[in-house]
């Protein structure tokens, strides 16, 4: 997993794609958000944010 995030910057360093970045973040955080609330007693809160 540390191979593929080192990869992945290095590749956003030489290729110039800032962009990306705030995407995969928000990407990752909504997935942790996901698999958190999947089995906790805060999920009903959580789904009446969206």
């Amino acid at each position: 997993m540390k191979e593929f995030f080192k990869e992945f910057f290095g590749f956003l360093l030489t290729r110039k794609k800032w962009w990306i970045l705030p995407i995969v973040i928000i990407l990752l955080l909504l997935g942790l958000l996901i698999v958190f609330t999947e089995s906790s007693a805060v999920a009903p809160f959580i789904y009446t944010l969206f």
